[in-house]
């Protein structure tokens, strides 16, 4: 979930070819859980083969990692390690609306109310530790690497972005900014229509980048002083102060310039506020990682995800076509280029 800033930044919005060419680091849990819950059948059912095992989460990987291949570009998954000692609590309530979306779920059905059963059902995702293994074995024959974070995956890939290892950091969460990303990529893989919940109206998502400057330069403080204004409204390492959103924690930095000053100044009660900070300002990364991208294997993929896990064998030759497809015209393009 992480820390919501919605309010106070703003994206340009962009295609996916303006991304041609660029490596981007995708935070791997959040988007396997964007498929694991979106990608479901009318009455909440996630996708399962033969033997009742999940694969929406193989399926919106092959498809929306196609199409980034397909646009060229190069993108790398980024995966969480052990959770900080201060994550606990988040985990323990996510785990319990888990827990209570499906008994929601379940009543939905038993009732035949399949719009509300969808919604609850999205709510009651899980990723495995053997998602994940699938998950990188796929990207591994696709071609695509991928690095496990010592402890959280956004923060890996934002220090992977400030080494300029990768041009962006691509995530539905704001974290990636806090962590000191210079560029945020949100609706990378969920680009295209997407239905309104409750709503027969499809609206186009598309990709919007957010340059940590331009949002420091917008507020009118430093990276620090984002931190801090982070911490204030609630991570998912703190709860944050009660009454207090965005826009509010944004007055109080205007008026006394750090978080520390604005919480003396106003007796705030905000438990671990100088440990949090050192999350973000101070994260557990690593530099012991590589990054090649490879040629496609395509029987490889074929024999994971048609032979092992039942997917249609047409449709992901279809697929496939259409990536070795845009390669081609890509390689036509940078040839006549010369000429």
């Amino acid at each position: 979930m992480g820390v919501d800033i919605s309010d106070l930044v703003e994206g340009k919005v962009c295609e996916l070819g303006d991304f041609c060419g660029k490596a981007i680091a995708i935070d791997g849990y959040n988007t396997l859980y964007q498929f694991l819950s979106s990608i479901r059948g009318p009455d909440g059912t996630p996708l399962k083969d033969s033997k009742g095992r999940i694969t929406s989460h193989l399926s919106g990987a092959f498809q929306r990692t196609s199409n980034l291949l397909e646009a060229g570009i190069k993108p790398v998954f980024v995966f969480d390690g052990k959770p900080n000692p201060l994550k606990i609590g988040t985990l323990k309530l996510r785990k319990e609306r888990k827990e209570k979306a499906k008994e929601q779920w379940e009543e939905a059905l038993r009732v035949g109310d399949l719009e509300t059963a969808r919604i609850k059902a999205q709510q009651t995702s899980r990723l495995t530790r053997e998602m994940v293994e699938q998950a990188v074995e796929l990207l591994a024959r696709m071609g695509i690497p991928s690095v496990q974070a010592p402890e959280e995956g956004e923060a890996q890939a934002s220090h992977m972005a400030r080494k300029g290892d990768v041009y962006a950091v691509a995530s539905q969460d704001f974290d990636s900014l806090l962590f000191g990303a210079p560029r945020l990529i949100r609706n990378l893989t969920l680009a295209g229509r997407r239905k309104m919940p409750r709503r027969n109206v499809y609206v186009d998502v598309k990709p919007e980048v957010m340059l940590l400057d331009d949002v420091l330069a917008k507020l009118g403080f430093g990276h620090e002083q984002l931190v801090d204004l982070g911490v204030l409204v609630g991570t998912d390492f703190n709860e944050g102060v009660k009454g207090i959103g965005p826009k509010k924690a944004l007055k109080l930095l205007n008026e006394y310039e750090t978080g520390k000053k604005a919480i003396e100044a106003k007796g705030l009660d905000v438990p671990g506020f100088r440990n949090v900070r050192r999350i973000f300002l101070e994260p557990n990364v690593t530099d012991d990682y590589g990054l090649e991208w490879g040629s496609m294997d395509r029987e490889g993929v074929e024999s994971l995800l048609c032979d092992e896990f039942e997917f249609t064998r047409s449709r992901i030759q279809s697929t496939l076509d259409k990536v070795e497809e845009g390669q081609r015209k890509r390689a036509q393009k940078s040839l006549d280029s010369w000429f």
